[in-house]
């Protein structure tokens, strides 16, 4: 099952199936690839920004850029 990275409650570990959207070219220089796991590691109170740790390394990311990634759940 697929699902979209802002839709997702919680923390865990889910891999990237495809990334759609205006920050496409962004995720992609960030690491953020189809194919590669990313785990969540925390969430903003108010849910946004999101902490992934991806490659090795920590980012922040905005609702609007996980709502370019299509993760399987």
């Amino acid at each position: 099952m697929a699902s979209f990275l802002a839709d997702i409650k919680g923390t865990g570990t889910y891999l990237v199936k495809d990334i759609n959207g205006p920050d496409t070219t962004r995720l992609l220089e960030m690491g953020i690839t189809p194919g590669i796991a990313i785990e969540v590691m925390r969430r903003a109170p108010l849910g946004f920004p999101i902490e992934i740790k991806v490659r090795g390394y920590l980012l922040s990311l905005r609702e609007s850029e996980a709502k370019c990634i299509e993760v399987q759940v």
